[in-house]
């Protein structure tokens, strides 16, 4: 199906993208690496007069150091992200995470600010991004301002952006030296995740010093495990331990029956796949 017809604009600086949304009002849509919006268009389930690409805006790519901190353009691809050394250092369970993203090609075009964006809650990356405490800069007509993930995610493919802000960068906190898995379950290969864990902790000694734990798709946003996190909490990293913690997996979560999966089996993979997930960061 062909897109119904809108205004294309590709602004080269991040304060002419503001003053386009701004122009375009709420009936404008924001194109990072497109392949999320781009079917929708096709499909014609999305109707925006304007569309504004972020493509030619240069300084919205690329990782670096700031201080303690870890800064990540929101244009950086899903390709560059999993392999940068920056972030295979300092946050190396969103790079992990970032490997499962759909294929090749989608991760070559694909941008980490879009997938956060999109606020999917059977995209992968929200819930590395909850984890390792991360924080969204907006820029709107106002300056920039800072959201934490916490914040940041607020319903199904609902943010704290407003209708004339782009999300520019993500900062993190540096985590290195800290263990990392996702663990994911899906159908099929490139398929959203029916759940998906993601899991940073810190060994020390062979008992689980410090733990962190996101589930993927178990809500309308990303859901921190903490009562999982506080079963971990000085106990041996074994097997038997893990196993118990990873009980109180469903705790404050709200799973929704879909075509993919009932409430109880969502649950049940919550658990099964914490498990798993932890077990495979502190062991490596």
């Amino acid at each position: 199906m062909i897109p119904a017809q809108f205004e294309y604009i590709a602004p080269p600086t991040v304060e002419e993208a503001v003053v386009a949304l701004s122009e375009a009002g709420e009936d404008a849509k924001v194109m990072a690496g497109g392949q999320s919006l781009l079917p929708v268009l096709r499909m014609r389930l999305a109707d925006p007069g304007t569309v504004v690409d972020l493509g030619r805006i240069a300084e919205l790519s690329g990782v670096r150091e700031d201080g303690d901190a870890l800064v990540i353009g929101a244009m950086t691809t899903h390709h560059d992200v999993l392999r940068d050394p920056l972030v295979q250092q300092h946050a190396k369970l969103l790079a992990l995470t970032t490997r499962t993203v759909a294929d090749p090609q989608v991760r070559h075009r694909g941008t980490l600010g879009g997938s956060l964006a999109h606020a999917d809650p059977a995209g992968d990356l929200p819930a590395p991004a909850l984890v390792l405490d991360a924080e969204m800069v907006l820029a709107g007509p106002s300056g920039r301002r800072v959201v934490p993930a916490a914040e940041f995610f607020v319903d199904y493919f609902t943010t704290a952006l407003e209708p004339d802000e782009l999300l520019v960068e993500v900062r993190m906190p540096k985590w290195t030296g800290w263990s990392a898995h996702y663990e994911k379950f899906n159908r099929v290969a490139q398929a959203w995740s029916i759940v998906g864990v993601a899991a940073a902790v810190r060994v020390s000694g062979g008992t689980i010093a410090e733990a962190r734990i996101g589930l993927t798709n178990m809500g309308p946003t990303p859901i921190r495990a903490r009562g999982v996190e506080q079963a971990l909490v000085g106990q041996p990293a074994t097997a038997e331990a893990v196993r118990a913690a990873a009980r109180h997996a469903t705790e404050g979560t709200s799973p929704a029956a879909d075509a993919s999966a009932d409430v109880d089996y969502r649950e049940h993979l919550a658990e099964v796949l914490t498990g798993r997930a932890v077990l495979a960061a502190a062991g490596g």
